[in-house]
């Protein structure tokens, strides 16, 4: 079986992290590998942004809570040190689907480096509030994006589990 393959079979969503950040040159090998996802007609409409300062780390996570109906000390990143932002130009009709290919591109890149990762929901909430608005500002990205989802990066702080079984009926064959 090639390597992608056994990639695609073995890589886990991780929900507890430990504390330290990932190799920078795996960070960059990661981001590389999330630029390469196809998109409708090559439009390339994701933006990827890599967020490893602490501060804004907590605050999207404390965003996340209030968007989730939890309280902000509650972390809906699982304690990963570092995250992808994953959002795309809604102008472009294919946006949805070129920032979720890019989100699977990011996963699997991770762990073929043995970088654990998972994907968090309610970027869209995030990033059509006024904060949330105002953080695109500071980073100086301009345009009509929405959020597609985060990618939280780091180390495992205990063992994953392995893969459920494949339903059944996954699988249609017309031949």
């Amino acid at each position: 079986m090639g390597e992608t393959l056994k990639v695609l079979e073995t890589r886990r969503s991780c929900r507890a992290y430990r504390p330290e950040l990932i190799e920078e040159e795996k960070l960059q090998a990661i981001i590389k590998a999330g630029t390469y996802a196809a998109t409708g007609m090559g439009k390339q409409s994701p933006i990827i942004i890599a967020v490893t300062n602490k501060d804004l780390r907590d605050r999207l996570s404390a965003m996340n809570a209030r968007i989730m109906g939890q309280p902000e000390s509650f972390d809906p990143f699982y304690g990963a040190p570092e995250l992808l932002i994953v959002l795309a130009d809604k102008s472009v009709p294919t946006y949805i689907y070129d920032g979720s290919l890019v989100m699977g591109n990011l996963m699997n890149a991770a762990a073929d480096l043995g970088v654990d990762s998972c994907w968090i929901h309610r970027a869209k909430e995030e990033f059509e509030s006024e904060e949330g608005k105002e953080i695109l500002k500071m980073l100086g990205i301009n345009g009509d994006y929405e959020g597609i989802g985060h990618l939280v990066l780091g180390y495992a702080s205990a063992s994953l589990k392995a893969a459920a079984p494949r339903k059944d009926d996954y699988v249609y064959y017309v031949r």
